[in-house]
């Protein structure tokens, strides 16, 4: 049974008198993190251990959080970065070591080759279209993790294939993990699910064409790009029409597995029937045209080098029917309540509508996690790759062994966002951009973006700022549907630059240490995008006739 808690404190968004000052307080961690990371190269668990000790000294010294609680909110937010997140990024990297170990990865790489080879459209086929659908069935970095090392399998760099991946993994996100930003959203905002799942898709969708030639451009340049503009388009447009038809007919739960099938179907075949005047390789170097590789005609190599990627997929998948999970959470699921945190501290107006109590139940749901599914994944597919037991044990363990430093910058960003959320320094900044008036729409975006960077999740960012998206929305006098989903879309373009992203890339592509290079390439990407984000919302806000189309 739980106790109320005998003492209870109220967040103050204002603590400097001054909100340019509390804002300026409020940014200082995220400030502190991105600089120690970018701009002086310092290794990823030392800048994240640096972000989280300025969160904390401000929290207590500045806004004033007991002690007891910062102390209590750092650890409630180490555990959940290493459980659910990095429980997530160790089973994925044990199973890439495990088709290195049997040669199935080389395998792979051969049969994408015999597809295309053609650099461009396998980055769009495995970055775009196979990152889409992990995305949609798992969320929390799989994406990002399984296709930078796919990349670099066949030839990509591996920074580049981090990067690269990064960036395609936006447009997807607002529905990711069986649409559970949605969920979150409608859960905080109290907004009908459906609706709010058919005006984000009206949002992301120009961003769901527009990606694809983002990432070859960034990729290859202007005139390469134009070179596949067909295949783009393909990829894009089936990408962004099957969004908006399930998302309006349906809701938010398929929307990213059912637009990814239909991506890959819809490559596949356009390549079985048309191909670029010129391929590229990894470098960009013109290669000739070769005919079918050996390893394409011999169908038991193509289902060797498919099987463990397929095993992975089908676990994934039913790891994320909520029938499935909520049955293995019946007899498997603990929840440990934060005693002195749960329900101890005030979310307060104007941040909310009335004086709300943050909930601090850490759910260790061991057996429905997905990195539950895909370990067990890992070890089903080492058997049915011939692994002997000695070896698969021996695996886990070296891959376990390598990401030590990986699993303390993971639980130090998590704690330094669990801190900023219950100082209330989040809706300080929040609260800041809400001062913008007729500009709201634009920087009510932006205030998306930084929720998604700063936490690493669209689903947390919904969680963070929807209440104030809402509140902020109806004071305006504009659409509480239009700013909620707009927090969603802004979101999904700061999940490249979220440090847990970033280290999550650098672990999967052995690249630890290089999170500063990292972030240097992805960090403009990302704000154009959610500026053009913002402008996008703010054209929804303005005209009347849009807006009455985007909320029919």
């Amino acid at each position: 049974m739980f106790v109320e808690p005998a003492m209870k404190w109220a967040q103050s968004y204002d603590p400097a008198h001054q909100w340019l000052l509390s804002a300026a307080w409020a940014a200082l961690p995220l400030c502190v993190l991105l600089v120690t990371m970018g701009v002086f190269r310092i290794k990823g668990h030392l800048a994240a251990l640096a972000g989280l000790a300025t969160a904390f000294l401000l929290a207590i010294s500045i806004f004033h959080l007991p002690l007891k609680m910062g102390l209590l909110a750092t650890a409630y937010g180490a555990a959940y970065g290493l459980f659910p997140i990095a429980w997530i990024v160790f089973p994925v990297l044990f199973l890439y070591q495990l088709t290195h170990r049997t040669g199935s990865f080389t395998l792979l790489q051969q049969s994408l080759i015999g597809v295309t080879q053609d650099s461009r459209l396998q980055l769009l086929l495995i970055a775009f279209a196979f990152g889409a659908f992990f995305e949609g069935s798992a969320g929390f970095g799989t994406p990002v993790a399984i296709c930078a090392t796919i990349l670099i399998g066949i030839g990509f760099r591996p920074l580049q294939a981090a990067g690269l991946s990064l960036l395609a993994n936006t447009a997807p996100v607002a529905f990711g993990g069986l649409g559970i930003p949605m969920v979150a959203l409608h859960g905080i905002t109290g907004l009908d699910t459906l609706l709010l799942s058919r005006v984000v898709a009206r949002m992301i969708a120009p961003f769901c064409v527009l990606v694809p030639f983002w990432l070859i451009w960034a990729y290859a340049g202007w005139s390469a790009m134009l070179e596949i503009w067909p295949a783009i388009l393909v990829a894009g447009g089936v990408y962004s029409l099957m969004l908006l038809l399930v998302a309006t007919l349906h809701g938010p739960w398929l929307v990213d597995i059912f637009s990814s099938s239909f991506t890959i179907i819809a490559l596949l075949v356009l390549l079985r029937y048309w191909k670029p005047k010129r391929s590229l390789s990894p470098t960009l170097q013109v290669v000739e045209p070769q005919t079918q590789t050996s390893v394409n005609r011999q169908d038991g190599f193509l289902k060797q080098a498919i099987l463990p990627w397929a095993i992975l997929s089908i676990f994934i998948v039913v790891w994320g029917l909520p029938k499935w999970s909520q049955w293995l959470d019946s007899f498997s699921s603990i929840h440990i309540v934060v005693t002195g945190l749960h329900q101890a501290v005030l979310r307060m107006p104007p941040a909310v509508p009335a004086p709300t109590a943050e909930s601090a139940i850490f759910n260790f749901n061991w057996l429905s996690a997905t990195g539950t599914g895909i370990f067990i994944a890992a070890i089903v597919a080492g058997f049915a790759m011939g692994t002997r037991p000695a070896v698969i044990v021996k695996t886990c363990a070296e891959t376990f062994v390598s990401m030590r430093f990986t699993f303390v910058t993971i639980a130090a960003l998590m704690a330094l966002g669990f801190v900023t959320r219950y100082a209330g320094m989040d809706a300080t900044l929040g609260l800041a951009f809400a001062r913008t008036g007729h500009l709201y729409p634009f920087f009510g975006t932006l205030i998306g973006w930084i929720g998604t960077a700063s936490t690493g999740s669209d689903t947390s960012s919904n969680v963070l700022f929807g209440s104030l998206q809402k509140l902020t929305a109806e004071q305006l006098g504009i659409s509480a549907y239009l700013m909620a989903a707009a927090n969603s879309a802004g979101g999904v373009m700061g999940k490249m630059i979220a440090p847990q992203s970033i280290v999550v890339a650098t672990t999967a592509t052995d690249q630890y240490g290089k999170e500063g290079a990292l972030l240097r390439f992805v960090i403009l990407h990302s704000l154009a995008l959610a500026c053009l984000a913002g402008l996008l919302v703010l054209l929804y806000t303005s005209v009347p006739a849009i807006t009455q189309i985007v909320l029919r």
